[in-house]
C-alpha cells in the first residue's frame, strides 16, 4: 500500500485535472440536492443568472454588470465545493487504480483433495470458488484468499501491505490467512480457497478505497441537518427582507428597495456555505488518511467512530510489549558464582533459536564477555525444549546443563536424588512477583541460579498513553499472564487499568459492561478467539495476518499487521471529528463580517445611518455585496488543503479542544472575513470595477 500511496502523490497535477472537470460535472441539479446548503447556491446562482439575462434584454433591476459579477461568483463558490469534493474522492479512486492494476487472473495449480501429492488441474484463478484446494510453491502467486491447510512457506505481501520483508504463513494457527496477490518466495501451501471471484479482500479493498461510494455517518447527517436548519432559517429572514423593503421606501418617501440580486448575495453569504461546500471533503479525507495509514476501514462511519472512542482495549504481547521475552538478569544461587551461572547459562542457549535463547545468549557476552563457542569444537548433545519436560539445555562431555521452568528443574531434580534450593525458589518467586518470567539453571545435580526473563515494554508506549489519558480515554491492556504479572507490567507501561488471565468470554464480558455504561470501545485482535470481541467492539482493528473469522469480524484492517496502530487509528478519528467542529466554527463566525458588509450596502439608500455600520470603509454598496460574495467563494479555495489534511492532532481534553478552537477558528473566523473583504474591495476599485 505504500508503494501505491507514493503513486497516487505522484499523480497529483492529474488528479487536480480531473477534479476540475468533476467540479462541471458535479453541476447536476440531482448532485447537488444532495447538501441542502450547496443546492440553495445552485438555485441562487440560476436564479442570478436569469436575472442577468434580463438585465442584458434592458429590463433589469440593477446594473448587468453587477448582476453578471454576482452570479458568476456565486457559480464559482458551487464549483469551489465540488471541487473539494472531487479532489478528495480523486485521491481515493487513484488508490482503488493501484490496488486494481495488482490484480491478475493466473493460472492455478488446483487440488482434487486437500493434500499436496493430489492429482492437479490447472484452472484460471478467475474460475476457482470457494472451497476448492490449490497448490502454491515457489515462484507462485496465490490465486485467491483463503486458509492454509498445509505446508509452511515465506510469502511476499508487498503488493498488498507496502512492507518488503516476507513473512512465514503456515497451516494452523492465527498465521494460517492468505491473500489473493501475494507471492510464495520459499517451500510450498496448499491453500483451500474462502473467497469467490469478486468476493476477495484486494476486491473489497477497492470498493472500500473508492470514495464515491462512502456513505454519510451520523455525526455527518446530524450536521448536514443542523446546517439545513441554519440554512432555512436565513432563507426566511431573507425572504422577509424584500417586503419590508418596499414598505420602508414607501413610507419614508424616499430610496430604493431592495434588490432580488442583493438579497441572494446576502443570503449566500449568511448561510454556512464554507462548512457545506466542504463538509462531504472532510468525511472523504478522514478514510483516505486511514488508508495512507495502511488501515482499510470498511466505512466512514467506523472511521468517525474512532473518533469517540472512550476505551482502548490493548493485548499486552506485541503493542504494550516487544513481543518476545529478553533476558535482564542473572541471580547466582548461594555459593555460586554470577559468571558461572551465565556462562552455563549460554551453553544452554547456543542452540536456541528463540528470541529469548539469543537474549541469554547476549547478556552472558555483554556482562561478563563470554564468547560463543563453537558448536563442532565443543562435540556438544543439545536437549531441544519440549512441552513434556518443559526444558532444554546441553550435554558437554560429563557436563549435563539444564534450563526451564521452576517446577521442571525442580522436579529434574528430584529426579536425580537432589533438590532445589529453598534460596533458588525465592529468587524464581521474587521474579514472578516484578512481573518477569523466571527460568532455572542447573548443572548436573545443583541448580546454579535464575534467569530473568522480561516482558520489555515498548519504548514512548508510556507517553503514548499518558496522551490517550489526557483525551480522556482509558487504557485497557489485556492478557493471559496471571494476575501479578499482568499488575507489574501494566504500572509499568502506565496503562489505567487490565484484565488479567484473559479468555474469548472475559473480554466480551468487558466490552459488554464499557459499552452498558454508553462508552465506546476500540479492540484489536488477529485470531479467532478474538473474534466474538472484535465483533462486539465500537473499533475493531484486525490485523491482516490474521484469520478470516478475525478478518470478517472486524470494521478495520490493519495492512501491517501492527497491533499499536490501534493508537494511530483513534487519533485519525480524532483528527477528522476536530477538522470538521473547527471548519465549523470557522464558518459560523466568517458571517460576521458580511453583516457589516452587506447589510449596510443593502439599505444604504433607504437608511443612510445604517453607513455607521460600514466599519471596513468598503467604496460603495455595490463593491461591498461584490466583496463579500467573492470573498465568500474564494475562503473555500484556501480551506480545501485543511480539509484535506487535516486540522494538526493535540492530544487535549475535550474542555481544553474547545477553548482551543473558539479561539484559533472562531476568533479567526471573525477576523479574517474583515481582512480579506477590505483587500477585494481596494482591488476592485484598483481594476475599476466599483
Amino acid at each position: 500500500m505504500n508503494t501505491h500511496s507514493h503513486a497516487v502523490r505522484g499523480l497529483d497535477r492529474a488528479l487536480v485535472l480531473k477534479a476540475v472537470a468533476d467540479s462541471f460535472r458535479k453541476l447536476s441539479p440531482r448532485l447537488q440536492f444532495r447538501n441542502p446548503v450547496m443546492f440553495v447556491v445552485f438555485v441562487c446562482s440560476v436564479l442570478t443568472t436569469l436575472l442577468w439575462v434580463q438585465a442584458v434584454a434592458g429590463h433589469g433591476e440593477a446594473p448587468a454588470g453587477f448582476i453578471f459579477w454576482v452570479g458568476v461568483w456565486l457559480w464559482f463558490t458551487l464549483l469551489f465545493a465540488n471541487f473539494a469534493e472531487a479532489l478528495a474522492e480523486g485521491r481515493g479512486k487513484a488508490q482503488a487504480a493501484a490496488l486494481r492494476s495488482s490484480r491478475k487472473d493466473v493460472v492455478a495449480k488446483r487440488l482434487a483433495a486437500a493434500e499436496r501429492n493430489a492429482a492437479i488441474t490447472f484452472v484460471p484463478s478467475s474460475e476457482l470458488r470457494a472451497g476448492h484446494y490449490v497448490l502454491v510453491e515457489a515462484g507462485d502467486p496465490v490465486p485467491g484468499d483463503g486458509e492454509v491447510v498445509a505446508g509452511a512457506a515465506s510469502v511476499d505481501e508487498s503488493a498488498i501491505t507496502g512492507e518488503s520483508a516476507p513473512v512465514i504463513r503456515e497451516s494452523g494457527g492465527d498465521r494460517s490467512a492468505v491473500t489473493g496477490g501475494t507471492k510464495v518466495l520459499s517451500d510450498w501451501l496448499v491453500v483451500r480457497i474462502t473467497r469467490n471471484p469478486g468476493e476477495s479482500f484486494l476486491d473489497r479493498m477497492i470498493a472500500m478505497v473508492e470514495g464515491a461510494a462512502r456513505r454519510k455517518t451520523p455525526n455527518e447527517i446530524a450536521l448536514t441537518i443542523l446546517l439545513a436548519k441554519f440554512t432555512l432559517i436565513f432563507l426566511l429572514a431573507c425572504a422577509t427582507l424584500l417586503p419590508y423593503s418596499i414598505y420602508s421606501v414607501q413610507a419614508a418617501g424616499q430610496g430604493h428597495p431592495i434588490t432580488l440580486t442583493v438579497l441572494v448575495a446576502l443570503l449566500v453569504c449568511l448561510i454556512p456555505t464554507t462548512i457545506g461546500a466542504l463538509l462531504s471533503a472532510i468525511g472523504i479525507a478522514g478514510m483516505d488518511r486511514m488508508i495512507r495509514a495502511n488501515v482499510i476501514a470498511t466505512s466512514g462511519r467506523a472511521v468517525e467512530a474512532a473518533g469517540d472512542v472512550d476505551v482502548l482495549l490493548l493485548d499486552k504481547t506485541g503493542t504494550i510489549t516487544l513481543g518476545n521475552r529478553q533476558a535482564v538478569a542473572f541471580h547466582a544461587a548461594p555459593g555460586v558464582e554470577e559468571r558461572r551461572l551465565a556462562e552455563a547459562a549460554q551453553l544452554a542457549s547456543l542452540a536456541d533459536e528463540t528470541p529469548e535463547g539469543r537474549s541469554v545468549v547476549v547478556l552472558a557476552k555483554e556482562r561478563f564477555g563470554l564468547r560463543e563457542h563453537a558448536l563442532e569444537a565443543l562435540h556438544a548433545q543439545f536437549v531441544p525444549f519440549s512441552a513434556q519436560t518443559r526444558m532444554s539445555g546441553v550435554d558437554i562431555g560429563r557436563r549435563r546443563i539444564r534450563k526451564g521452568a521452576l517446577d521442571a528443574v525442580e522436579r529434574h531434580l528430584e529426579s536425580r536424588g537432589s533438590h532445589l534450593p529453598p534460596m533458588v525458589k525465592r529468587m524464581a518467586e521474587d521474579v514472578a512477583r516484578r512481573g518477569a518470567t523466571p527460568l532455572v539453571v542447573a548443572e548436573d545435580d545443583a541448580a546454579l541460579g535464575v534467569i530473568e526473563l522480561k516482558d520489555i515494554v515498548k519504548g514512548g508506549i508510556k507517553e503514548r498513553f499518558a496522551e490517550m489519558r489526557r483525551m480522556g480515554i482509558k487504557t485497557v491492556m489485556i492478557t493471559g499472564d496471571n494476575p501479578l504479572t499482568a499488575a507489574a507490567i501494566a504500572a509499568e507501561a502506565g496503562v489505567d487499568d487490565f484484565l488479567a488471565e484473559a479468555t474469548p468470554e472475559t473480554k466480551l464480558k468487558l466490552i459488554r459492561d464499557i459499552q452498558s455504561e454508553n462508552r465506546l470501545v476500540a479492540m484489536c485482535g488477529d485470531g479467532t478467539n478474538d473474534a466474538p470481541a472484535l465483533a462486539q467492539a465500537d473499533v475493531a482493528v484486525a490485523m491482516n495476518t490474521g484469520t478470516q473469522a478475525a478478518k470478517e469480524a472486524g470494521n478495520m484492517v490493519d495492512l501491517d499487521s501492527n497491533p499499536t496502530k490501534l493508537i494511530e487509528v483513534v487519533e485519525i478519528g480524532k483528527q477528522m471529528l476536530i477538522t470538521r467542529g473547527a471548519l465549523t466554527t470557522f464558518s459560523i463566525a466568517n458571517d460576521i463580517a458580511k453583516y457589516f458588509a452587506i447589510i449596510p450596502a443593502a439599505f444604504a439608500t433607504t437608511y443612510p445611518a445604517l453607513d455607521a455600520l460600514n466599519v471596513m470603509r468598503l467604496a460603495t454598496p455595490q463593491s461591498a455585496i461584490l466583496s463579500a460574495v467573492i470573498f465568500n467563494a474564494l475562503i473555500i479555495v484556501f480551506l480545501i488543503p485543511l480539509a484535506l489534511k487535516g486540522v494538526k492532532y493535540r492530544a487535549l481534553g475535550a474542555g481544553a479542544l474547545l477553548r482551543r478552537n473558539l479561539l484559533v477558528y472562531g476568533l479567526g473566523g471573525i477576523a479574517v472575513p474583515f481582512v480579506g473583504i477590505k483587500l477585494i474591495d481596494m482591488l476592485l476599485v484598483l481594476l475599476g470595477l466599483a
